[in-house]
């Protein structure tokens, strides 16, 4: 039983340069768990707050001064860290310590108690075998708040390397799909200059249909069957889109609007045209009504929740009483803590929702998003294609299937 010695928190710097924290922990004087907590740039309203005030200094001193509360909890248990934590803060979305240090605190401590107990993290968090290995979600073709004027309003084209036997296998697909898709944007693009946003997605000068038409053709150019070998999906932010003054979609970059109604007319026709297996936020994310419409009529592909859950059982059990989303987006630190996200992995298993763990994109080089997908038996990791913070999450797949405790890849089927 690892027990919490010491503690330390400063602020450093995430994969956009911005300013978060970092947390380190050590048990019994020796074992160091250390954790620096994420930010996104689409953000949910009912997300956990960052910062205290928005300040990440200030989040750090309120920790230090609450430090020694935790000296001598258990490490490996995360509620009794969430208790420790909610003893100092009380308030819904973290407002007073702030979620990114929830998060940081949270991860640290079971961190430090793998290494206390010589196993890797995802035995900490789940005992029971089999284990199985989520497929990797790539981002490969990006717009929206991830990319800047003239790419796509859409956020993120993603592919699923569906027909993949292991992990090395599917990360290979995805990375071959990725550099011809350079190349096919090249062949339409001859001054494209290779840019890339956030998570190391193409940032081209294009549209929204053409974005789709050119990731098809990079797929169908790598000898794969769109489908079979690997699927695509959509991550549309539509809350980013909304405008509630003129209750429309707006397509700023495309110069168009939808209502809701062309909205759902919309993502329906991309989900026929385009084979789609997994489509992200697709109206904004108080629309049940909406995300229900598409869960009914799409029953092979995962229609997700992202702003819409934002990693709260509660908007779980408010989703499934309007049969909203059958796919569920798990970011730690929009819920706060790790045990709240645990909380929100049993309600999504109990609602017959599947999981897919998420970064965010703004990250750091930890990997341990990897572990709690496995322990939550998410069905995909969603962490980007390129860049070190996100093949740090991707090379720990690979390692983790290294151990016995890995049973091959996830069920994808609906």
């Amino acid at each position: 039983m690892p027990l919490i010695t010491k503690l330390t928190g400063r602020t450093v710097f995430n994969s956009r340069g911005n300013t978060t924290v970092e947390v380190d922990i050590i048990t019994d004087n020796k074992h160091l768990g250390r954790a620096c907590a994420p930010s996104g740039a689409s953000v949910g309203k009912h997300e956990a707050q960052s910062f205290p005030d928005d300040d990440p200094n200030r989040a750090i001193k309120i920790f230090q001064s609450n430090a020694d509360r935790f000296i001598g909890a258990e490490a490996s248990d995360p509620k009794a860290i969430f208790e420790i934590i909610k003893s100092i803060d009380d308030t819904p979305s973290y407002s007073k310590l702030g979620g990114s240090v929830a998060y940081a605190l949270s991860i640290a401590a079971v961190d430090s108690a793998s290494k206390a107990l010589g196993v890797p993290l995802v035995n900490v968090l789940r005992k029971e075998k089999p284990f199985k290995n989520p497929f990797p979600l790539g981002n490969i073709l990006g717009g929206g708040a991830h990319a800047g004027p003239g790419t796509p309003d859409i956020q993120e084209v993603l592919i699923c390397p569906l027909g993949a036997k292991g992990i090395t296998q599917a990360l290979q697909m995805n990375f071959k799909v990725h550099l011809e898709l350079r190349r096919v944007i090249e062949s339409v693009d001859k001054s494209f200059t290779y840019g890339r946003g956030d998570e190391g997605a193409w940032a081209p000068r294009t549209n929204n249909e053409k974005a789709l038409e050119l990731a098809e053709q990079a797929i169908k150019n790598s000898g794969f069957e769109i489908g079979k070998d690997i699927g695509l999906g959509i991550d549309f932010a539509s809350s980013s889109l909304w405008n509630n003054d003129k209750l429309s979609y707006e397509y700023k970059r495309e110069q168009s609007s939808r209502s809701t109604d062309q909205q759902i007319d919309y993502v329906n026709s991309l989900i026929q045209k385009y084979a789609l297996i997994y489509v992200e936020d697709p109206v904004h994310e108080e629309d049940f009504l909406g995300m229900a419409e598409l869960t009914k009529k799409n029953r092979n592909c995962l229609v997700t929740g992202d702003d819409m859950l934002v990693t709260n059982r509660d908007r779980v059990t408010k989703a499934s009483k309007y049969g909203a989303c059958n796919g569920a987006i798990l970011k730690v630190n929009q819920a706060g803590t790790l045990y709240d996200a645990l909380l929100f992995a049993d309600e999504c298993d109990r609602k017959g929702l599947k999981l897919v763990t998420s970064h965010r994109s703004g990250e750091s080089v930890d990997s341990h998003i990897s572990h709690i997908a496995i322990a939550t038996k998410s069905k995909m990791l969603k962490s980007g294609i390129l860049g070190g913070e996100r093949v740090a999450k991707l090379n720990e797949l690979v390692r983790l299937a290294e151990y016995d405790l890995i049973d091959g890849m996830a069920d994808l089927s609906f």
